[in-house]
């Protein structure tokens, strides 16, 4: 069984028992729990639920496991003979979820 979940505007594939990696959720404390209500989608064995856009009575918990930072990207722009050179860095940050309970 699996659900398509919301979470910040973006969607996920969410299997129990899994860790999946989501953009950064405000600071918490590692270990609290969060509950998601914006299902789009679930699919067990033998049916597939979809909402309009939602779900009504479907929920995903998540338990808060860490931060972690991505790789880090770097942006060069450059022109030749004209001495423009600029470099920029960006190294985004997400967060750890893992993926407790799916109610349907």
């Amino acid at each position: 069984m699996y659900a398509l979940v919301e979470i910040l505007g973006k969607q996920y594939k969410a299997v129990e028992g899994q860790t999946i990696q989501v953009d950064l959720i405000n600071k918490m404390e590692e270990g609290s729990s969060l509950e998601y209500a914006t299902v789009l989608a679930v699919v067990d064995e033998n049916s597939a639920k979809f909402g309009t856009p939602y779900i009504a009575d479907a929920k995903v918990k998540v338990t808060y496991v860490g931060d972690k930072k991505g790789d880090k990207i770097r942006v060069f722009k450059y022109e030749k003979r004209k001495g423009y050179r600029r470099t920029q860095g960006h190294r985004q940050r997400y967060s750890l979820i893992t993926i407790d309970q799916i109610i349907a």
